[in-house]
């Protein structure tokens, strides 16, 4: 996995029902919500807390990082350990 060479940042991000699931893990997703450094079409990888143990549109600040595959495609990274606030 390469990573872009960009550092860490405090953002908030939203949980929601995607509706295309082709090559994604489950139905409900976490993205930033907008007007932010970071495009909405996003994933976030984080805690699948933030996906379960809340309700769909639920709003969390979380530290992230973007980060790329090898295949090219890009993705916010959170430690699935860190702390996140619930607003």
């Amino acid at each position: 996995m390469g990573n872009v060479k960009e550092s860490y940042t405090y953002i908030i991000v939203e949980s929601f029902r995607s509706q295309q699931t082709g090559g994604l893990h489950g139905d409900i997703h976490i993205r930033p919500i907008e007007g932010q450094k970071y495009s909405t079409k996003l994933f976030v990888e984080c805690s699948n807390k933030l996906k379960y143990e809340y309700p769909i549109g639920t709003k969390f600040r979380l530290k992230v990082k973007l980060t790329s595959r090898e295949d090219g495609g890009e993705y916010l990274y959170n430690y699935y350990r860190w702390k996140y606030d619930v607003l």
